[in-house]
């Protein structure tokens, strides 16, 4: 019965669910119909718009050329106007002066003749019809301002609503997941010259494979992309994957997104375990600050909450924090936190496998500040470098700077300047522990060792801070150098 009960359970959960999903998509069924009303209005009036806007340019142009063909017509009608009364005042005077001659011929009075004809001789010199140009100033031609809108009236016939864009699709193949950026590279399955930029949307995710309905995380948009490709840069991997889709745009349109794609984003991301951190240090996410007063003021808030003269015990101390919920259990209990003069607070993720690399920025001030790696079997006592269970790099500003590589009571002086970043490359199989500067990526010191038990992030600091960076991935030039397995390198047997 109580099996009957319990299926009966699962079909209405999976009933209810159902349900609520179809009223979902109901309420997006009627949004998209009160979208389509609205969407198509305004389309029609932009429509509209263009319309006029194209008629207004049309009825401009005219005008312009009205204008023109005025203007050349009473150019030309005022030159071949006076040019024509140029001609008939000549033709006056001609015809006034062959009327003189003729009378002179026929004159009979021989004492007048000399005179007479002298005078038409000079007149017929000095007429206007001799220095007449018989030639029109101006053409009566006006073809050159006449219009052919023959290409123009085509592409009005052939004007049709803007395509909308193919979806592209993203070419895994070509696309990369490098140093912490992400190249993604997409092609149109179609040739289309009216695209005019895309918009590339990316999620985290934890989850592999297409996205999910439900994701706690948005997606983040960029858009204005001219090409078909974009890098994605200074990105932090806090989750394991990254999904894509990209859209094309042309000027009216977008189009649909490509099929998402998953790209695994693998970096060593990890927390402070605030349940392992001496007292004296004040841990917040990935910050530590060392605190003169902090195991004082846990004795007194111990003392005050129990009524006793007692020193109340770590374990029950709020200043342990709360750890992350992704830690992996360090072994260490309350009671087993650092203690003493060992400032120290380790990692929550152990490393059993594989390549990681974590970064570190430590304040210069700081009086002694350390960074490596620790078995989760390191003492509550013990010190980093100071036993066979840890491996770091440690920097003493108390008194005299030094700057040395530790590990089970061995030193070796580094001969480098000290940098305010430091990288951590840690290869488990390999045996190999080095640290870099961290903006540079100089190698500054190489442990070669047999790791026998998992290892976990280590960091100690006295009368100072210091800021964890995870989510990283192996930079490239770190790789490379430990493929070269340079004999740069300074590595020292002495301790490993």
């Amino acid at each position: 019965m109580e099996d009957q009960r319990e299926a009966l359970r699962k079909i209405i959960t999976t009933l209810a669910v159902k349900n609520e999903e179809i009223q979902s998509f109901i309420y997006s069924l009627k949004q998209m119909l009160l979208n389509v009303e609205a969407n198509s209005a305004k389309v029609q009036e932009d429509l509209e718009a263009e319309f006029q806007s194209l008629l207004s340019v049309l009825e401009e142009l005219k005008e312009g050329m009205l204008m023109k063909i005025k203007q050349d017509r009473a150019s030309r009608t005022y030159e071949l106007q006076n040019q024509l009364s140029a001609c008939m005042r000549a033709l006056e005077s001609s015809e006034e002066l062959l009327e003189t001659a003729n009378q002179t011929l026929q004159a009979t009075d021989s004492d007048d003749f000399p005179q007479a004809a002298k005078q038409i001789k000079d007149g017929v010199t000095m007429a206007p019809a001799f220095r007449l140009s018989l030639k029109a100033k101006v053409s009566d031609n006006m073809s050159h301002l006449m219009v052919d809108f023959a290409q123009e009236r085509q592409m009005l016939q052939a004007l049709k609503f803007l395509p909308v864009p193919s979806a592209p699709v993203i070419d895994l193949a070509e696309s990369l997941v490098a140093d912490n950026c992400v190249t993604l590279v997409w092609r149109m399955p179609d040739e289309d010259s009216k695209i005019d930029h895309y918009v590339l949307e990316y999620r985290r995710t934890n989850f592999e494979g297409p996205p999910r309905l439900k994701e706690d995380q948005p997606w983040m948009v960029i858009e204005g992309i001219r090409h078909t490709e974009y890098t994605l840069t200074g990105l932090k991997f806090d989750m394991k994957y990254m999904n894509f889709r990209v859209k094309a745009c042309n000027k009216a349109v977008a189009g649909e997104f490509s099929e998402p794609v998953t790209l695994e984003t693998p970096a060593f991301m990890f927390r402070l375990d605030a349940s392992t951190s001496h007292q004296n240090l004040r841990v917040e996410d990935l910050a530590v600050e060392w605190d003169a007063m902090g195991g004082k003021v846990q004795d007194i808030k111990a003392r005050e909450k129990e009524g006793k003269g007692r020193t109340a015990s770590p374990v029950h101390s709020p200043a342990r924090g709360v750890p992350s919920p992704k830690r992996m259990s360090s072994g260490r209990g309350g009671r087993d936190r650092f203690t003493a003069e060992s400032y120290t607070v380790l990692g929550d993720t152990l490393i059993d496998g594989g390549e990681q690399y974590w970064e570190v920025r430590y304040e210069p001030d700081s009086k002694a500040f350390g960074l490596g790696v620790a078995y989760r079997s390191l003492g509550r006592f013990e010190q980093l470098g100071k036993t066979p269970a840890s491996w770091c790099l440690h920097v003493n500003n108390w008194l005299q700077v030094s700057f040395t590589a530790k590990h089970a009571n061995k030193v070796k002086v580094l001969d480098a300047p000290v940098p305010d970043c430091l990288g951590v490359h840690c290869d488990f199989h390999q045996g190999l522990l080095s640290f870099y500067n961290a903006r540079t990526k100089q190698l500054l010191h190489t442990f070669k060792a047999k790791f026998t038990q998992p290892l976990l992030p280590a960091f100690t600091v006295w009368c100072g801070s210091f800021q964890v960076t995870t989510g990283l991935q192996v930079p490239s030039s770190v790789r490379c150098l430990q493929k070269r397995g340079s004999a740069t390198s300074s590595s020292n047997t002495s301790l490993t």
